[in-house]
């Protein structure tokens, strides 16, 4: 909870070093010189220039702005520039239309037109904005006329102004500073994410890429940053910044749908969240292009549209929060601060109420800090996860370990040796000898199965203090063992533990009657490492020399030494050579 607090305050902090960044500049724009509009009107597209002379044509107020007609109108009453400079220029924020016809209205009633396409308008850093030239304004202009074909967008007429000097419209230093640094905010974590994808191969640190890089062009497109840089079409830069918010928020709701800890949602509360992402992605990102076909309800159909990502996510945290998530916590801090920026961009860009262009930087910073957390929070869940996985590695290998070790003295089982028996060949082990307690049932007879795994337990001891690197003991069952060893006197090394079991059974298991000794075969192959015999056959061979050994009398050692010859022996190659002569 400490570290939540600090991060919500971190916000508000940046929050209020956004506003006061954000002030100083709707200050300079009045002072420049950037007139709106006075009234707005829509109509269809018979309507003429003529016919919009009249004022009871208007709407007049800041309400009723319409993006659904074939034609929305604009008036810039002259009387606002009175005493300053007289207007040059028409900008507007980038928004998909058809065109745009500028009139100049003259006292009496006379118009100057120019119709400009969309291809015709110019970006410049301003914001998401473009501008195009004004007809020739006079002393005897009283207003200005604006029918704009096919607006696609409420903002587009709403943000709308007519300036002397592009330059009086500029960004501030400040907000272009501000950007800049949501955009370094931004790089960091991507660089984060693919460092974690390359160690946690999680989809959400993949979901989470996307939202980073769709919320760095949503900046560049609809900051107007990429204006600073290159002067790309209107059309375009249209189009790029709400389906870099579409794909954003999408991307969103799948990183939600996969990030949270197991059991944080319920299967259908995944399932919405997940779903709900792809569906704002597609349809939201499908009204982002603003085809002329889609005009009359594309800018509508896409704020109702994305509505639904906000409301899921804000469900699927509250759920989340209820059941205990941490993480759900770390993403709520982070973007609830987004959430309330991106209603009251819906709701502008719905036409409820119309506001300055500069309230985008709040928004714009919410991003960046939203990014920011939420890859604190990855870092915080990819340590969970890692805690987690260390966990259930060390459970396998206890498993492993459960499953290839002999449970009562804890010698490698005969499953274990026979997976790696062709390795251990390929190493040295070259001897193989097998052990076998004598007598060992009458002890489990006399003194009951406790007293017998005892002294099973003290000859796994013996055997096992016997060995060095160059020796590996497994019980094969009952009182059975294997010792298989390499190196130099392998047979008298055998020998010496067969004597040392005796004694350890003795030293470890008092109160038995008889000294228990032991029966011993062992098998010895030069060259062992070249050789593909298999562990049943050693165990075969040295069962047999095992049992030669009890037959001749018990506590003693039987052994073979099998010699494979890397081509024929002497006699043997001139038996050949007389054979081949003949």
């Amino acid at each position: 909870m400490g570290r939540l607090r600090l991060t919500i305050w971190l916000w508000m902090a940046a929050a209020l070093v956004a506003l006061g960044l954000a002030a100083p500049a709707a200050a300079d724009d009045q002072a420049g010189g950037v007139f709106s509009p006075r009234c707005h009107a829509a109509s269809d597209s018979s309507r003429s220039a003529e016919a919009m002379i009249d004022r009871s044509a208007w709407n007049c107020t800041d309400t009723g702005w319409q993006a659904d007609r074939p034609v929305a109108w604009l008036r810039f009453e002259a009387a606002d520039w009175q005493g300053a400079k007289v207007p040059r220029h028409f900008l507007t924020r980038t928004s998909r239309h058809e065109r745009i016809t500028i009139y100049s209205l003259d006292t009496g009633g006379s118009l100057r037109g120019r119709s400009f396409a969309e291809a015709d308008g110019r970006t410049f850093p301003a914001g998401p904005v473009f501008r195009l030239p004004l007809p020739v304004v006079t002393p005897e202009t009283e207003a200005l006329l604006v029918r704009i074909d096919r607006p696609h967008s409420i903002p587009l007429l709403s943000e709308a102004g007519v300036v002397h000097d592009p330059e009086d419209a500029y960004r501030s230093v400040q907000e272009m500073m501000l950007l800049a640094l949501v955009l370094g905010m931004l790089v960091l974590p991507l660089l984060f994410d693919i460092t974690f994808f390359i160690v946690l191969r999680e989809r959400f640190v993949m979901f989470h890429s996307i939202m980073v890089v769709a919320m760095m062009g949503y900046v560049l497109f609809a900051g107007g940053v990429i204006s600073v840089l290159a002067s790309l079409p209107v059309a375009f830069l249209a189009v790029m910044a709400p389906l870099c918010w579409a794909v954003g928020c999408g991307a969103a709701l799948l990183f939600l749908s996969e990030f949270l800890e197991r059991g944080a949602l319920s299967r259908r509360m995944r399932r919405i969240t997940y779903w709900t992402g792809c569906w704002t992605i597609a349809v939201p990102g499908f009204f982002a292009l603003q085809l002329h076909a889609t005009q009359a309800f594309d800018d509508t159909g896409y704020f109702l549209t994305i509505m639904p990502s906000a409301m899921v996510v804000s469900v699927a945290l509250v759920h989340a929060i209820l059941r205990g998530s941490r993480s759900a916590r770390f993403v709520a801090a982070a973007w609830f601060p987004l959430i309330l920026t991106s209603i009251a961009r819906l709701l502008r860009g719905l036409g409820i109420y119309a506001g300055p262009s500069n309230l985008d930087l709040m928004m714009f910073l919410a991003t960046g800090i939203e990014v920011v957390v939420i890859s604190l929070a990855i870092a915080d869940r990819f340590l969970a996860i890692r805690n987690e996985r260390d966990a259930a590695l060390t459970e396998a290998r206890m498993l492993e370990q459960i499953s290839t070790r002999d449970s009562l003295t804890g010698l490698m089982n005969r499953r274990a040796i026979e997976a790696r028996f062709d390795a251990l060949l390929t190493q040295g082990f070259d001897t193989f000898a097998l052990v076998d307690l004598d007598r060992f049932k009458a002890i489990n007879d006399r003194h009951g199965h406790q007293m017998g795994d005892a002294a099973l337990i003290a000859c796994a001891n013996a055997i096992r203090a016997a060995g060095d690197r160059d020796s590996i003991a497994v019980r094969l069952g009952g009182e059975e063992f294997v010792v298989l060893l390499r190196g130099e006197n392998t047979l008298h090394r055998a020998e010496a533990l067969r004597q040392a079991i005796p004694l350890r059974i003795a030293q470890d298991v008092p109160g038995l009657e008889l000294p228990v000794t032991a029966s011993m075969g062992v098998i010895m192959l030069s060259r062992a490492a070249h050789q593909t015999m298999q562990f049943a056959e050693f165990y075969a061979r040295a069962d047999a020399l095992m049992y030669e050994a009890k037959a001749s009398g018990r506590n003693r050692l039987a052994y073979e030494r099998l010699t494979v010859f890397s081509e024929p022996p002497a006699l043997r190659r001139k038996a050949a050579r007389k054979g081949q002569a003949t």
